[in-house]
């Protein structure tokens, strides 16, 4: 028995420094050199036939690059089926160049490969050429802005999608504000879903990403600021396009502002842009009425209550 758990423990080892070694983002003898394989089997890459046999056409570092490469192999293909807009609009090459540049400097470290990508859009921003280099290569200088929109929807879709939804929960029933004042309707707090996201661009990527999952072949869009709310309805990911200052209201009905201060807040913001106080009033009623029928909100919390009491549903 005493030799049995001893195999087990050497295998267990074994494991660790295998899987430290093969998932080493600078190779396979970088990896056997890493402080963290060396704390499992110190060995060298000159020794490494001690641990690893060599077979009759390949040497132990041949045999053991091998996994490597069928490891970052694997994670490039989940990059690729994670972002299709990306992959279309950079290309094969570009995009795996970019993909396994993002897997160098940030490598995989979580069990689930629903967190593979989520710096990729912060990679992305520091990486990118700068102006004197984007001049140089010839290339607009609103080429990488493109693609790391691109990136921010396609992870923010991931997101909801995995993420916790409301799909089992009871949603805010609009009908059932008739009865509130005017006062407690200020003073009252919107429950948003945990599905909803609000997501600023610099392009309208949500429509090329849409062609492009629908198997056309869409045209580079213009530079347009646009605003999108992200949300799940029944296990489907949608996503809506909204104003500046509906954006700036929705913000602060996430953040958890009171309903008054949030229409406070998007009015300031519709003065500054030149809008009328008059026309965004008339407007509240319809976008409440929208965002409820949409699902964005699970209650709405009365004044002076205490948390899970005096609510709305």
């Amino acid at each position: 028995m005493t030799g049995n758990r001893q195999d087990v423990r050497q295998l267990a080892q074994i494991q660790r420094w295998l899987q430290t070694v093969i998932t080493h983002p600078d190779g396979v003898e970088a990896g056997m050199a890493s402080d963290a394989a060396r704390s499992e089997i110190d060995i060298s890459a000159d020794r490494v036939e001690e641990v690893i046999d060599r077979s009759k056409r390949r040497t132990s570092v041949e045999r053991l690059e091998i996994y490597a490469n069928a490891y970052y192999a694997r994670l490039l293909e989940c990059l690729r089926d994670e972002y299709p807009a990306l992959l279309h609009a950079a290309g094969d090459e570009v995009f795996d160049g970019l993909a396994f540049g993002y897997l160098q400097a940030y490598p995989s470290q979580s069990y689930t490969l629903g967190e593979l990508s989520r710096r990729f859009a912060q990679y992305l921003e520091e990486t990118r050429p700068t102006d004197e280099d984007e001049a140089d290569a010839g290339a607009g200088p609103s080429w990488p802005e493109f693609l790391i929109d691109l990136v921010r929807l396609e992870r923010c879709y991931s997101d909801v999608f995995d993420g916790p939804g409301a799909e089992r929960m009871s949603l805010l029933d609009a009908a059932a504000l008739k009865d509130l004042s005017p006062e407690a309707w200020m003073q009252a707090r919107l429950v948003t879903v945990p599905c909803l996201r609000r997501l600023p661009l610099r392009f309208p990527v949500h429509e090329y990403a849409t062609a492009v999952r629908e198997k056309t072949d869409p045209d580079l869009p213009e530079p347009t600021p646009t605003w999108l709310a992200v949300s799940r309805i029944n296990y489907v990911v949608r996503r809506w396009t909204l104003s500046p200052v509906q954006f700036e209201l929705l913000a602060a009905l996430i953040e958890g502002q009171s309903v008054g201060a949030a229409i406070e807040r998007a009015a300031i913001l519709a003065v500054e842009s030149g809008e009328s106080v008059e026309g965004l009033a008339a407007s509240l009623r319809d976008w409440f009425a929208e965002w409820s029928s949409a699902g964005f909100f699970q209650a709405i919390e009365l004044p002076g209550s205490r948390e899970g009491e005096s609510s709305i549903k």
